[in-house]
């Protein structure tokens, strides 16, 4: 199994400067985090938003070379509050363990976010089939680590939250959750089958919304809220035409800056959002809208 590296409808771009890693007013002194997927393309985007608002953060990946980003975020907030750890969310017993080395170093995790995820960026260079040649490991492969591993991360680690009454969990979605991506986006690319976004991408996306429905009403009177963050197209190293005719369906006119997605993910995973669960918040330029 590749490392499971950020989930991606995309990821930096056009908002001009630095901006912070943690929106005013959120303060997590004290807290510990998890992130899955934490050394990916919007892992180190989470971890460094939390331990910019004071929190311990625990990464979870199968690699181990953290990305210069987050590197720069240790160099800002403490290299003493992350911890990394080799953990597979499609073994249960990784994320037991991690479970056990995050309470002995950290203490007990009070945020999660369930961020590993396996996509297919839109690219002339990658491997792709048409529709009815996609091999079913591939679509395995991408279920079992994006809707499973969810499942896996929120029976080990959310399970131990419930029982200690107190915890936030972010699992990461997607627009195309709720939207099928739109084929004349990839029209440009040269390439024989034609590039197609994989369609378990989306079944899996849609089923982490679920689960998170699901364990708002199982863990809401045991003061665990279970919410879903989906962003739109994220900028990443797309080509120009596809930033443009994604910026053309969007009303904001165009893509999103990871930096944009820093103050929903606090917002979420703070007390800000004491009376908010089982919903889905959408970061997508109002993308969803038309």
């Amino acid at each position: 199994m590749a490392a499971q590296k950020t989930d991606d409808t995309a990821a930096p771009g056009t908002a001009p400067g630095a901006a912070p890693d943690v929106a005013p007013g959120v303060d997590l002194t004290g807290r510990t985090a998890v992130v899955t997927g934490a050394l990916g393309r919007l892992g180190p985007v989470w971890a460094g938003a939390l331990l910019g608002a004071g929190a311990r953060v625990v990464g979870l990946d199968l690699s181990a070379d953290v990305p210069a980003p987050l590197d720069a975020a240790l160099d800002r907030h403490g290299h003493d509050r992350f911890l990394l750890l080799k953990a597979d969310v499609t073994e249960r017993a990784d994320l037991a363990a991690a479970l056990a080395e995050c309470l002995s170093t950290f203490g007990p995790p009070t945020v999660l976010v369930n961020n590993a995820g396996i996509d297919q960026p839109p690219s002339a260079d990658g491997e792709s089939w048409r529709f009815g040649d996609i091999p079913g490991e591939v679509s395995a492969g991408i279920l079992d680590v994006n809707a499973l591993g969810t499942l896996r991360a929120c029976q080990v680690f959310g399970t131990d939250m419930a029982e200690r009454g107190h915890g936030s969990i972010v699992n990461i979605g997607s627009l195309y959750a709720g939207m099928a991506p739109d084929p004349r986006l990839y029209e440009h690319l040269a390439q024989d089958p034609p590039f197609l976004k994989p369609p378990a991408y989306g079944m899996s996306k849609a089923g982490v919304c679920a689960l998170s429905r699901y364990l708002a009403a199982l863990w809401g009177r045991r003061g665990v809220r279970v919410n879903t963050l989906s962003p739109g197209g994220v900028l990443g190293g797309q080509d120009r035409r596809f930033r443009e005719l994604f910026g053309a369906r969007t009303p904001m006119g165009r893509m999103a800056d990871t930096t944009e997605l820093t103050g929903p993910l606090l917002f979420l995973a703070s007390d800000l959002s004491g009376y908010v669960t089982g919903t889905e918040l959408l970061v997508d330029g109002g993308y969803s809208c038309w």
